[in-house]
């Protein structure tokens, strides 16, 4: 029989190494031991992959997906865990997607989201978590943003980057139309606050944007004879997915289709153009790329693209493809195994990202793209009909 002493020291000696293995697990549970290699990196990525903005999602998605493709699946070394959760319609759907991707899943990162106000409400879920969020689409401005970056822009920067160009080329009053919703109020704001502020009228009756309820409206017919009533010389808008479908077919076929019209990009932007067919030509529109601009970065990411997409990539694929890039560099910077908050600063350390958009850099006070902006017009390329760009406009963030 051993002794008491012999069986305590045993169980003294189980319990250091019962302790030492709960410190490693500890220090990250996708971490490697000292000396292997590089740990597992897990992030998630939210994105609309049902309703309205189904194929906004689904390029946020895949343009992620591409970049781990053609780097190994991994980041800065890391092999990474990639987990998907679809967000939805907004807010509603997004919330629990995130609560379980943060608290369930344990990610280290979370990028994508699709809606405005899905990042606004998933905000303060990541402010508790204390872990980086690397987003790929529009977003509304942010009280603290130390842990919020964005590979796409702020969702007023496009109608801002416009509206110098709309006043300038329509002899006449603007009328302003958008959905009733955060990501339709901020991209309407940046064009309505900043046409007014440089002397350019809106056919508004009231001076302010027509909304029409989002995601319910459908026929657009009814607003389109208000339009016509106010006079206007011409119509700004924004929507996306299957509404800008919607609008776009009823437009031309409306009493006001010969009004010109422009918009935000993701009014023709990607599938949509192809469901809108002959309806969307001429339109002009202002986005931060184009899948003919002529660079190295571009025309590599587009290669890769067609490989496994019929289309050529969209400004959502190219944000995303671009959060993960960011992601490959801050995290290679980040150390071995590095925590989120090491992540995170990484991340404000990169400097000038070089991109299919042409070289950008995030803002130090918004933490969004100092970058340009394209003017584009849907032309005949072809046998289809594609977004060609037509001249560029200004370069807005900071």
């Amino acid at each position: 029989m051993p002794s008491s002493t012999g069986t305590s020291r045993r169980r003294a000696l189980a319990g250091a190494v019962l302790a030492l293995g709960l410190t490693l697990a500890a220090t990250g549970c996708n971490s490697g031991a000292a000396g292997d290699t590089p740990g597992t990196i897990k992030i998630g990525l939210l994105a609309s992959l049902s309703g309205t903005y189904e194929a906004v999602g689904t390029e946020i998605r895949d343009g992620f997906e591409l970049y781990l493709r053609m780097h190994d699946n991994k980041l800065g070394g890391h092999k990474v865990e990639l987990i998907v959760a679809d967000e939805g319609n907004g807010a509603p759907t997004a919330v629990p997607a995130a609560t379980k991707l943060i608290k369930q899943d344990r990610v280290d990162v979370l990028t994508g989201i699709v809606g405005g106000g899905s990042v606004a409400a998933v905000y303060p879920l990541l402010t508790e978590a204390k872990i980086p969020f690397v987003g790929s689409n529009g977003r509304p401005e942010l009280k603290d943003v130390s842990r919020i970056w964005t590979t796409s822009y702020l969702s007023d920067e496009p109608g801002a980057a416009i509206a110098e160009y709309v006043r300038d080329n329509v002899k006449g009053e603007v009328f302003a139309i958008g959905p009733d919703y955060q990501g339709g109020w901020d991209e309407l704001r940046g064009f309505t606050e900043t046409f007014t502020k440089i002397g350019g009228k809106l056919a508004n009756p009231d001076g302010k944007t027509l909304w029409t309820p989002f995601p319910q409206t459908t026929n657009f017919t009814p607003y389109f004879a208000q339009i016509k009533a106010s006079g206007a010389e011409a119509v700004y808008t924004f929507y996306a997915g299957s509404a800008a479908v919607d609008f776009v077919k009823q437009y031309a076929q409306s009493e006001i289709r010969d009004l010109p019209l422009y918009a935000a990009g993701f009014l023709t932007e990607g599938s949509v153009l192809a469901a809108q067919g002959e309806a969307a030509k001429n339109i002009f529109s202002v986005l931060n790329y184009s899948p003919d601009l002529d660079n190295a970065e571009n025309r590599s990411f587009v290669a890769a693209w067609k490989e496994t997409h019929d289309g050529l990539p969209t400004t959502y694929a190219m944000a995303s493809y671009d959060a993960a890039a960011v992601l490959d560099k801050a995290i290679a910077a980040a150390g071995k195994d590095p925590t989120p908050e090491e992540i995170n600063n990484a991340i404000a350390g990169l400097g000038q990202i070089d991109s299919p958009r042409g070289t950008w850099q995030f803002s130090p006070t918004t933490h969004s793209p100092v970058q340009k902006w394209y003017l584009r017009q849907v032309r005949q390329d072809g046998r289809a009909l594609s977004n060609t760009v037509v001249g560029d406009l200004a370069t807005v963030g900071g």
